[in-house]
């Protein structure tokens, strides 16, 4: 698992209220990462954020880690 695997996956955890049930998938390619999150879907609205906030600063602490390493990011939240 990558450390932006574990970056997200700590976020998520502290957001929801089934931590359990936050599952974190990973696809790396030459120049990009793309982080699968997966949670309960109760919680779903929780980690999105109203209006979309929560996963907008989410996208951003991840695009930061990412342009360390060179690359882009993408952060898809899956129902």
């Amino acid at each position: 698992m990558t450390q932006m695997q574990d970056l997200i996956r700590y976020i998520a955890e502290a957001l929801v209220d089934r931590p359990e049930e936050v599952e974190v998938s990973c696809i790396e390619g030459e120049s990009s990462i793309i982080i699968e999150l997966k949670v309960a879907s109760d919680d779903i609205g929780k980690v999105i954020g109203k209006g979309g906030q929560t996963a907008k600063a989410m996208r951003k602490i991840l695009s930061a880690a990412a342009t360390k390493l060179k690359k882009k990011s993408l952060l898809q939240i899956v129902e």
